[in-house]
């Protein structure tokens, strides 16, 4: 029977470190938070932001926008560069299907985006140097520094090669010398996925597909970290991972809800106050 891989603790620590710190900055962090619609998940995600940068002494402003041209958006961004309040800007997903994500994050200053998705925060990712890295994925690696697991060598299968988590945390594992193998839907297509997962070490699922990893594929031993979300009947929220029967296999695995979720905030927190420090200083 697993051990439940949960991040409150994790997420406690760092905001008791972030609490010592804020006070020393000249000015507290102003954080710019940009929602575009009213998608249930995304307003959630907004709510946790504002209670948690509430209790570090970080400004939380919100701004919504019921609709909006991807052309109006990034002219509010720019306006946003030039507020030197500003401290951090974050732009909440999912957007409207006629906005891309990438394009729009690529007009918010590197040393303003706290989401670590800017291609030049991307690129020092790259080359093992960022500050400031995509929150998500940092939030998986403090989850598996959490139990004490050393990655050096160790066969690590990420399933799932967003910009978001995939990729930018296949770059922060290869810094811990992991041997990491990256699936993908050609690779399920392909009917290879099952081999992959059944010689993990550790797993790791971000791909927003409940179930889609069974149980029984996961190898004895393993640390499961299951990042996907997903809505399904009765208003229940589940992972990518069939857990009931993985958890039975697993050293550790991470619930859904309570896994990575509460680390990411406080990753995103602690991002903003290293870009506060860095404008400050």
């Amino acid at each position: 029977m697993a051990k439940l891989l949960e991040g409150k603790e994790v997420a406690d620590k760092i905001k008791q470190e972030l609490k010592a710190s804020v006070p020393g900055l000249k000015n507290p962090p102003v954080l710019a938070s940009i929602l575009v619609g009213d998608n249930p998940s995304a307003v959630a995600y907004v709510k946790t932001q504002a209670k948690t940068a509430a209790s570090l002494g970080i400004v939380y402003k919100l701004h919504q926008f019921p609709t909006i041209s991807e052309e109006q958006l990034i002219d509010f961004v720019l306006k946003l560069n030039d507020d030197p309040s500003v401290n951090g800007i974050i732009l909440q997903v999912p957007l409207p299907k006629e906005i891309d994500y990438m394009t729009v994050c690529e007009f918010i200053l590197p040393h303003k985006d706290i989401e670590g998705m800017h291609p030049t925060n991307i690129g020092k990712v790259l080359f093992g140097r960022a500050r400031i890295a995509a929150c998500t994925a940092n939030a998986v690696i403090e989850l598996l520094n959490s139990t004490g697991v050393d990655l050096y060598g160790k066969e690590v299968v990420v399933v799932g090669h967003s910009e978001i988590v995939g990729k930018p945390l296949a770059m922060l594992l290869l810094e811990k010398f992991a041997t990491v193998t990256i699936c993908h839907i050609a690779t399920s297509q392909a009917g290879k996925l099952k081999e992959h997962v059944q010689r993990a070490e550790i797993l790791i699922v971000a791909v927003g597909h409940p179930g889609l990893i069974k149980g029984e594929w996961v190898r004895p031993g393993a640390i499961v970290v299951d990042v996907g979300m997903n809505h399904v009947e009765n208003d229940r929220i589940v992972g990518d991972v069939e857990f009931d029967a993985a958890k039975e296999r697993a050293a550790y695995i991470t619930p859904v809800p309570g896994g990575v979720g509460p680390i990411t905030v406080a990753i995103l927190m602690r991002n903003l106050v290293e870009a506060a420090k860095e404008q400050q200083s």
